[in-house]
């Protein structure tokens, strides 16, 4: 981590009780990869608000809340006011009970849009104005994108920007051994052509491309929909996937069944897969990627999130011993680079001249560097100094981030739960144990329809 001596004067500072804010500047002008004279220019023009204060509720927790703090302490350096930031592991609950009451905090942290958007409804959010959707959509890498996940309906019904996302995670990797790929004589694929083409290679070679395992419990499946969303992002439109999320495009569309063959293409395909496609249903997710490591390789590639370092072995060092690459996507289709993954959005709860003032400050690439250099947080902000990252693969994967040209959400987690933790977790199980994928798509709509 890129933290200064400045980090155990924080320490001490913290014991003698002094102020919040000077507790926790980590970082001085001049250490560290950081935008300072972006900072010192935005300091030297933040409006005093000294005596005002903000109070931010959401889900981060240790050590995640202290960093964030960390990053706060600019603000509130700048202006003069106080920033008080609560997190609790049942955020999504009691943030309804609070704003229902009349008694939200003035910022709240949503997991994902679909809580914000429904009390956007309810007429619990104040919108941030179209100056502020105008920048994201200027400053945000796939800036469109992150517009249209913060816009819900008012009250009224009308569309408004409401969310500003802060803190971003990426599902389009692949990852492999790079010695391996060395030994092989194999490149990184740079379109999902040349996937295809290295994963038939592979084959000729005598070996096999992939380790895919769907394994996990109560909720075994899950990891072959995001392949699926994936490949949908790959091969229809943003428009398409969109509608294919809220089912007015139907489950067993053509472009969806589409989507499913694809998957199968790589999950179902003996020669392809680790095991055989018979082990794909009930190998365990957390036990996939370890063909990567054996020696020969099991396995040359392995597709799952940023998280998926948690369960190589332990001598395994990301960056070094293992890489990743973007899951890429069909030339042949024209359709850029779509990237599947999630990401928190802060929203306003209780105006205040301080709150928006601190909405603005977000803007600022000090607000996401101070972020990069102590956690895992990845930004799209197509201004911050991406040398602020605290590793090689969290810069790797901000480079992702800044080369979408469109991102979407982990369309599972926006349906109903009956279906994208549900049926469409269970069809995609039937699906590898030699279900067709319109058979199995079918059953989706039709679960889906049940609920209507």
């Amino acid at each position: 981590m890129k933290t200064t001596y400045l980090a155990s004067v924080a320490a001490i500072a913290l014991s003698a009780g002094m102020a919040h804010a000077e507790a926790h500047l980590v970082f001085a002008p001049g250490e560290g990869d950081f935008s300072w004279d972006a900072y010192e220019e935005y300091a030297a023009n933040a409006p005093d608000l000294s005596g005002q204060s903000v109070t931010i509720f959401g889900p981060w927790l240790a050590p995640e809340d202290d960093i964030f703090r960390s990053a706060v302490a600019y603000f509130e350096d700048a202006t003069g006011a106080e920033v008080t930031y609560t997190g609790s592991d049942g955020f999504e609950q009691q943030i309804v009970i609070d704003a229902e009451a009349g008694s939200p905090p003035n910022i709240a942290v949503f997991p994902q849009p679909g809580l914000a958007a429904n009390l956007a409804a309810q007429g619990l959010l104040t919108p941030l104005g179209e100056d502020m959707a105008s920048w994201v959509a200027e400053n945000y890498a796939a800036g469109d994108s992150w517009v249209d996940l913060g816009t819900y309906a008012d009250a009224e019904g009308n569309d408004q920007f409401y969310g500003f996302f802060y803190n971003v995670n990426v599902k389009s990797l692949v990852w492999y051994v790079p010695e391996n790929f060395e030994d092989a004589g194999y490149e990184v694929p740079e379109t999902m052509e040349d996937l295809i083409a290295l994963s038939e290679q592979i084959v000729e070679d005598g070996e096999t491309p992939w380790c895919i395992g769907l394994g996990s419990g109560a909720a075994t499946g899950w990891p072959a929909t995001d392949w699926v969303e994936d490949i949908m992002l790959r091969t229809q439109s943003p428009e398409d996937y969109d509608a294919w999320v809220t089912n007015d495009l139907a489950f067993n569309d053509p472009k969806v069944v589409e989507a499913i063959e694809t998957f199968g293409m790589f999950a179902k395909n003996d020669d392809w897969v680790s095991g055989g496609a018979a082990a794909v249903g009930s190998t365990d997710f957390r036990d996939s990627p370890t063909g990567l490591f054996s020696s020969p390789p099991q396995c040359y590639m392995h597709r799952q999130a940023s998280f998926a370092t948690a369960f190589f072995p332990e001598d395994v060092v990301p960056g070094e011993d293992a890489d990743f690459f973007y899951f890429p996507s069909f030339a042949e289709k024209d359709l850029g680079n779509p990237v599947l993954g999630g990401g928190t959005l802060m929203a306003i709860t209780d105006p205040n001249d301080a709150t928006m003032a601190f909405m603005e400050f977000l803007q600022q690439p000090i607000a996401h560097e101070v972020m990069m250099a102590q956690t895992g947080f990845l930004t799209p902000h197509t201004g911050v100094n991406l040398d602020a990252y605290a590793t090689p693969v969290l810069r790797g994967q901000g480079e992702i981030l800044l080369d979408a040209t469109t991102f979407r959400f982990d369309g599972s987690d926006l349906m109903p739960g009956a279906i994208g933790a549900g049926s469409f977790w269970t069809g995609m199980v039937d699906f590898v144990g030699g279900d067709s994928a319109e058979d199995v798509a079918t059953s989706i709509q039709e679960s889906w329809d049940a609920i209507k």
